[in-house]
């Protein structure tokens, strides 16, 4: 169903179910796509047919030194990270946008 963008999408998700305090999850009525919150709304991740699509709520709010988000740039409040199946994610960078989106929702 995910092609090679697959792998990512499992990434993601693993990487999202195990922080601690965990991040609760919760299906959309699609079902391409899962809703990510902790303390508010972390990011969704929509699977489409040529990519996955990882929106951060707040991302406008978050620093991203290494670039990583490539989609929603002109938004007011939300930014976006489009997985293509020959992209490379900088995994340890996507680590810091979650961290900081959680650490956000804290405040």
């Amino acid at each position: 169903r995910f092609g090679g963008r697959g792998r990512y999408l499992w990434w993601l998700v693993f990487f999202l179910m195990i922080r601690r305090p965990p991040i609760s999850t919760q299906s959309r009525s699609s079902a391409a796509s899962d809703v990510y919150k902790r303390q508010g709304l972390v990011c969704t991740v929509e699977t489409y047919k040529d990519k996955v699509k990882v929106t951060f709520a707040k991302g406008a709010s978050l620093d991203d030194p290494k670039g990583v988000f490539n989609a929603s740039l002109d938004a007011g409040t939300r930014r976006a990270i489009d997985i293509h199946e020959d992209d490379v994610l900088d995994d340890p960078a996507f680590v810091e946008l979650v961290k900081g989106a959680v650490a956000l929702n804290e405040r």
